[in-house]
C-alpha cells in the first residue's frame, strides 16, 4: 500500500487499523484514557469529600447502626475507587523514562475499569444511605438496587456485550507481551 508520495509505506497498525505507529497507538490510547478519568476523578472528589465532611455535621450521632456501616463501608469503597484511578498517574511517574507506555496503558485502563467499579459500589452505597436517612430502609434497598442495576447495565453489562460480540475471533489490543 501507498500513502502518500512514492515509495512511503503505509504506516497502518496491524491491531487499529490506524495509519499511526504502535508509538503512535500507544500515545492515543494514553490520551484517550487521560481524558477519561478526567471525567471520573472529580466525581470520586466531590463525593469523597462530602463523605470525610459527614461525621462532622450536626446530627451523625443520630443515625443507626445500619447507617454507620453503610456510611463507612461507602468511604472505604470511594477511597478504593480514587486509588485506583489515580495509580495510572503514580505507575506513570515511578516508571517515567523506562519506557514503560505499553504496560502503563495496559494497567491503566485494568485500575480504570477496577475504579469505575468502586465508583458504582460507592455512589450506589451514598444512595443506599441517604435514601435510608429521608424515607425508610425498605425505599433504600429499592433506591439502591435500581441504582446498581443502572450503573451495572451502563458502564459495564452494555459495553461487555459489545464487546464480547466484536471480540469474537480476535485477539485483545495492546496486552503487553509476557503478561
Amino acid at each position: 500500500m501507498e500513502n502518500g508520495s512514492e515509495g512511503e509505506k503505509d504506516q497502518r497498525h496491524p491491531d487499529s487499523g490506524r495509519d499511526e505507529t504502535e508509538e503512535e497507538r500507544l500515545d492515543r490510547n494514553l490520551g484517550e484514557l487521560l481524558q477519561e478519568l478526567r471525567v471520573a476523578l472529580p466525581g470520586v472528589q466531590v463525593l469523597f469529600a462530602f463523605l470525610l465532611a459527614v461525621p462532622f455535621q450536626k446530627g451523625f450521632e443520630e443515625v443507626t447502626e445500619f447507617q454507620k456501616v453503610v456510611y463507612f463501608a461507602t468511604l472505604m469503597l470511594t477511597a478504593i475507587s480514587a486509588t485506583m484511578l489515580i495509580s495510572p498517574s503514580a505507575y506513570h511517574r515511578i516508571t517515567f523514562r523506562y519506557q514503560q507506555k505499553r504496560r502503563l496503558v495496559y494497567y491503566a485502563n485494568r485500575f480504570a475499569i477496577v475504579g469505575l467499579l468502586f465508583l458504582a459500589l460507592a455512589m450506589t452505597g451514598a444512595i443506599l444511605l441517604i435514601t435510608d436517612v429521608l424515607f425508610s430502609t425498605a425505599a433504600a434497598v429499592v433506591a439502591a438496587t435500581l441504582a446498581l442495576g443502572i450503573f451495572g447495565f451502563f458502564w459495564f453489562a452494555l459495553p461487555l456485550q459489545r464487546r464480547l460480540s466484536l471480540s469474537a475471533g480476535q485477539k485483545p489490543l495492546g496486552k503487553p507481551e509476557g503478561d
